[in-house]
């Protein structure tokens, strides 16, 4: 007797149904999707990844995206979601990794895992606003693909490793708003981070002299407890265009500084800064935001500029300085 193509279909859509592996073509790698479920598991099975099932394809579960030629695993993303537990340390065997990104998860705990190593292809890790704590692990610095890293609003402690600067390829570090101490590292002086923030840490000491040799676009060291003189990274030919200082320890004459003509943000207050405010600072056509505040200044406000359009607050209080906005020199 012939059987139907119907019958065939109804049959092979049964044994499809009672196997414990779908019959139907995925992309997703094996390996990649027994990772996933590794991950899932180690953040207790959060229902935020309830979509995250065996017997369906990797590369269509949320908060992960797939390579369209190599059907590998390349991003993993959550952000703002109910997800607990440590840091997932199995998200290292994910090789063809580019993009991994944690953000707005205050219940993930741990240490970041030296199994990031691994990672030769990620290009962007964002690990913002959690709840990690420990070191930085020296081990980030294999990762030389690497273009962008946040590690702020954390936990994490110790000193910045000086291997960091083996990242030759980065664009922008923020590892601000942590718990970091020690001095800034000697190597920092030796690659050129555009945008780097270390803020809001207990970073003290000097600042490397060879980071005047580098170029930058915004630079925060505020918050912490630096020393010193800070003028070298400021020059007639520099590319800084916002620098945010206040709040250390630092002391130097701002007589003699000459600022660079792109600089659009300047905050030196809650320091130890003393001499009189340059007539460069007055030819900064695209200066929108100026504080000097409470430091040693003494002198004469330079006019023919954008100072007089700062209120006086961005002055007050130092030790005599005078002149629009602030009362008319004696």
């Amino acid at each position: 007797m012939k059987t139907s193509p119907l019958s065939i279909f109804a049959l092979s859509l049964f044994l499809c149904l009672s196997l414990p592996s779908p019959c139907i073509s995925t992309r997703c790698n094996a390996n990649d999707r027994e990772v996933l479920l590794q991950i899932k598991q180690s953040l207790n099975n959060p229902t935020h990844l309830a979509a995250w099932k065996p017997n369906t394809d990797c590369c269509d579960w949320n908060d992960v995206m797939c390579d369209t030629t190599t059907n590998r695993i390349t991003t993993l993303q959550f952000g703002s979601a109910n997800i607990s537990g440590q840091f997932p340390a199995a998200v290292g065997d994910l090789p063809y990794l580019e993009s991994l990104v944690l953000e707005n998860l205050t219940s993930l705990t741990g240490y970041i895992p030296s199994t990031l190593a691994k990672l030769s292809h990620l290009r962007y890790f964002s690990v913002t606003k959690n709840s990690l704590s420990g070191p930085i692990p020296p081990v980030l610095s294999k990762l030389k693909n690497l273009l962008y890293i946040n590690l702020s609003f954390n936990r994490l402690s110790g000193p910045i490793p000086s291997s960091l600067s083996q990242l030759t390829k980065l664009s922008q570090m923020y590892l601000d708003h942590n718990r970091l101490t020690g001095r800034i590292p000697d190597s920092f002086g030796t690659f050129t981070v555009p945008d780097l923030d270390l803020s809001h840490n207990l970073l003290s000491g000097p600042l490397p002299k060879s980071m005047g040799k580098m170029n930058y676009t915004t630079l925060d060291f505020s918050h912490n407890m630096l020393e010193g003189d800070v003028s070298v990274l400021f020059g007639k030919n520099k590319t800084v265009q916002e620098v945010f200082l206040s709040n250390n320890k630092l002391s130097f004459d701002i007589s003699k500084v000459e600022f660079p003509a792109n600089v659009t943000s300047l905050d030196l207050s809650h320091n130890r800064i003393t001499g009189t405010l340059p007539a460069s600072l007055a030819s900064l056509q695209y200066l929108f935001q100026l504080n000097v505040s409470y430091n040693g200044l003494c002198g004469q406000i330079p006019t023919g500029g954008r100072l007089q359009r700062f209120q006086s607050s961005a002055y007050l209080p130092n030790r005599c300085l005078c002149g629009a906005p602030l009362p008319a020199c004696k």
